[in-house]
C-alpha cells in the first residue's frame, strides 16, 4: 500500500458504521461475490495462459540453443585443424613432380596424400566445407580480397587467385577464403 492511498481500511469502516442499523447498511449481494469471483477466475485463467506462452517460448529458446551448441561446438578446434591441413596442403605442393615419382619418396607422398583425403573425409562428416572461390564474384560473407591485380581475361570484382581457403561450418562462415581480385588493367 503506498503513502498515497486514501481509502479507508477495514477497521476504519466498522467504526464508522457501528450503531447502524443492520437493514439500513448495504450488504454485497451474492450477484456481486459471482461476479467478482468470475473476474478473479477469469483474469488466473489470463495469466496461466500467459505463463504457459512464456514457457513455451523458454522451452523452444533452449531447444534452439541445445541444437546450435551441437551444431557448432567443435568450431574452435575446427579453426585450429584448419592450419595443420594448410600446412599439409603447401607440404604437398612443394613436393616437385620428378620427386614423387623417387622411389624413396613415393610412399612419404601417398602416405601425405592419404592424410589429406583423411582430413577432408573428418571435415566432411563435421559438416565443414570448403567455400568455393575461383572464377566468382567477389563475395564479401565468404571471401576476403587481400590484393587486386589487373586482368584482361576477367571481369572486375572475379576471384582470379585463391591465397588461402575458406570453410564453412554447416551455415556459418568458419574461415574467409583470402583471395586475389581483378581489376580493370591500367
Amino acid at each position: 500500500m503506498s503513502d498515497n492511498d486514501t481509502r479507508p481500511t477495514a477497521a476504519e469502516i466498522e467504526a464508522e458504521l457501528k450503531g447502524v442499523p443492520e437493514d439500513m447498511i448495504d450488504q454485497p449481494s451474492e450477484n456481486d461475490e459471482i461476479a467478482a469471483l468470475r473476474e478473479q477466475v477469469e483474469t488466473a485463467k489470463q495469466d496461466v495462459l500467459y505463463a504457459k506462452a512464456e514457457t513455451q517460448n523458454v522451452r523452444r529458446r533452449m531447444e534452439k540453443d541445445i541444437a546450435d551448441a551441437r551444431a557448432y561446438a567443435a568450431t574452435g578446434f575446427a579453426r585450429d585443424i584448419l592450419s595443420v591441413a594448410d600446412n599439409l596442403a603447401r607440404a604437398l605442393e612443394t613436393i616437385p613432380a620428378d620427386l614423387r615419382e623417387d622411389e624413396k619418396f613415393k610412399n612419404l607422398v601417398a602416405g601425405l596424400e592419404a592424410t589429406g583425403r583423411e582430413i577432408e573425409k573428418v571435415f566432411g562428416s563435421h559438416g565443414i566445407t570448403r567455400i568455393a572461390a575461383m572464377g566468382l564474384p567477389l563475395d564479401p560473407h565468404q571471401h576476403q580480397a587481400m590484393i587486386e591485380m589487373p586482368s584482361a581475361d576477367a571481369e572486375p570484382g572475379t576471384v582470379i587467385s585463391e591465397l588461402q581457403a575458406g570453410y564453412m561450418i554447416k551455415d556459418r562462415l568458419l574461415r574467409p577464403a583470402m583471395v586475389a581480385v581483378a581489376k580493370k588493367p591500367d
